[in-house]
């Protein structure tokens, strides 16, 4: 017999609805919101289905790579397209969605998402951790050099070389002419350095890291 499951995935649980080649529904329920648990609900029915589907979320990319894992034949569907499908269903709950979702497994309505390699998300993740710091970097600098001009200091532009080592130069000469620049100075200059630092150390990490295409998914 074929069977044809849906997945509609949360945060802590996952409801599942089994149907038959002729659509009708053979089994239901919920299970933990991970690939083991959707394994076990699985295992303890004694039921193999022959397609999978769940939508792309938050928990998809993570999901779809432990179900292929387990060697479960399970197919991330564009949410989006999948929607349009599910709101026409009367009944709007969980375990609806979940047998929605069995359906369009039965009659292949639905369009697959390409999920990215671990390997890809490794990249990205170091690209967007070093794009987060020089950020705040920015943001720091631009603070420091709105708070100096109140008192008449004009920062003068300043390049790369040593970690910009000049911008923090500068504001340790301000610090030298007020107590209150003093303290901001102190603060100010520890936190620079260690951001700079950061994010040169990413730097260096992304550049000896893999580099994967990097397409978009789910």
């Amino acid at each position: 017999m074929e069977y044809y499951v849906g997945l509609d995935v949360s945060l802590k649980e996952i409801s599942i609805c089994a149907v038959d080649r002729d659509g009708e529904t053979v089994a239901r329920g919920v299970c933990p919101a991970d690939p083991e648990g959707v394994a076990g609900w699985f295992r303890n029915r004694d039921l193999t289905p022959r397609r999978i589907v769940h939508e792309s979320g938050m928990l998809s990319i993570w999901l779809q790579r432990g179900l292929a894992g387990l060697g479960l034949p399970a197919t991330c569907i564009d949410a989006r397209k999948a929607h349009k499908s599910l709101s026409a269903r009367l009944n709007k709950s969980d375990a609806a969605d979940a047998e929605g979702l069995a359906q369009l497994a039965r009659t292949g309505w639905f369009t697959p998402v390409h999920i990215r390699s671990e390997e890809a998300d490794r990249l990205r993740s170091l690209v967007g951790a070093r794009g987060r710091l020089i950020r705040l970097r920015k943001d720091l600098e631009g603070h420091i050099r709105g708070v100096l001009k109140t008192f008449g200091i004009r920062m003068i532009s300043i390049g790369q070389g040593r970690q910009r080592q000049a911008f923090r130069d500068q504001l340790a000469a301000a610090g030298e002419t007020d107590p209150v620049l003093r303290a901001i100075a102190d603060a100010f200059i520890a936190a620079h350095a260690k951001l700079c630092q950061v994010a040169d150390d990413l730097d260096k990490a992304v550049k000896k890291g893999p580099r994967p295409i990097l397409s978009r998914a789910a």
